[in-house]
């Protein structure tokens, strides 16, 4: 059921929440949090499905908040959406003029009582997430360093403003490598001397992988810059040889191992509605995160350069690598959250 109402008010926006719900057989809420959606016109199709899609497993009512024409006189316009793409609820507010300038005092009044609230912004984020006034009303905070123009410059900005419940999915993006490289040295190894995370250039999760990886292994961690898709090799150096993990397809990798037999991954690219559930799954602060970003901004890549034909494998046509920076942690090794 969709319903559109025109220069409307908060109040009539949940008197009809009320009456589609009576209308298909007095529904009850049954919602687990709120989503915050702070996008544009461009962006909330694609945000908006990939709330929905991860709203199959967290009912959600999904908030999405368009500011337009910021000249014009104040209005409120919604589209309301119930029983249909999710079991959840989507409510679509366009807000004109200065409206837009105070979207919390409209959203904060459609927020799902005693529910956790959860703001993503898609793209556009603000440098400080908790000082924007929708996330001032959330308790978790989303962001896409990889959706910025300049992501290593988002996630300096993400990490001199961090607060507890702030999160980005170039770390989300992250985890299945972790898990992986977790996995790979939760069993006995030869003593690791240094790595190298090999990614296409601007890509942030291929940064805090690298910072990750320096903080629980206790040795210097270069990052250089490969022809992608995302990120397509980790390689650690050892006594016995090279420890190696490749992934040139974007959906399977290679682990390369001295004297062992290879062993294949499965190890793909997520979309946007995987990582969000993800991210939806659990609403506390991540510790993890937290450490990784402080550090992340001595892994950076370089800019592209000619490939050397001597390049690693794992670099996969890899150009400069940074000089290896050594960060000394307390723990030594891998822990994946």
């Amino acid at each position: 059921m969709t319903i559109d109402l025109t220069d409307t008010t908060t109040g009539a926006i949940d008197a009809a929440l009320n009456e589609a719900r009576r209308r298909l057989g007095g529904m009850t809420l049954g919602m687990v949090l709120t989503l915050i959606i702070v996008t544009d016109e461009a962006a909330q199709y694609d945000a908006i499905r990939a709330a929905n899609q991860a709203a199959r497993e967290h009912p959600m009512r999904i908030l999405a908040v368009i500011a337009r024409k910021p000249k014009a006189d104040s209005r409120l316009d919604a589209e309301i959406r119930v029983g249909e793409a999710s079991p959840g609820e989507t409510i679509v507010l366009r807000m004109y003029g200065m409206l837009g300038q105070h979207a919390d005092s409209v959203v904060a009044p459609l927020l799902v009582p005693d529910v956790p609230v959860v703001t993503w912004w898609p793209d556009n984020a603000p440098d400080i997430p908790v000082k924007n006034p929708l996330g001032a009303l959330a308790q978790r905070r989303v962001t896409d360093a990889a959706a910025a123009d300049d992501p290593q410059e988002m996630l300096a900005a993400l990490a001199a403003s961090y607060q507890p419940g702030d999160t980005d999915f170039a770390w989300t993006r992250s985890t299945p490598w972790r898990s992986l490289l977790a996995a790979t040295f939760d069993q006995p190894h030869p003593s690791i001397s240094s790595g190298e995370i090999a990614a296409e250039e601007d890509n942030p999760t291929a940064d805090l992988i690298a910072a990750w990886l320096a903080e629980r292994l206790s040795v210097p961690v270069s990052r250089t810059v490969s022809a992608g898709p995302g990120i397509t090799g980790a390689q650690f150096s050892t006594q016995e040889g090279m420890i190696e993990i490749t992934r040139f397809d974007g959906r399977t990798a290679t682990l390369h191992w001295p004297g062992r037999a290879e062993r294949m991954v499965a190890l793909h690219r997520r979309e946007i509605a995987e990582l969000l559930a993800e991210e939806l799954r659990r609403l506390d602060p991540d510790e993890v995160y937290a450490e990784t970003l402080s550090h992340v901004q001595e892994f950076a890549a370089p800019a592209a350069a000619p490939a050397d034909p001597g390049t690693s494998a794992a670099a996969n046509g890899a150009a400069t690598a940074v000089i290896p920076s050594e960060i000394r942690v307390r723990t030594t090794g891998l822990d994946d959250e």
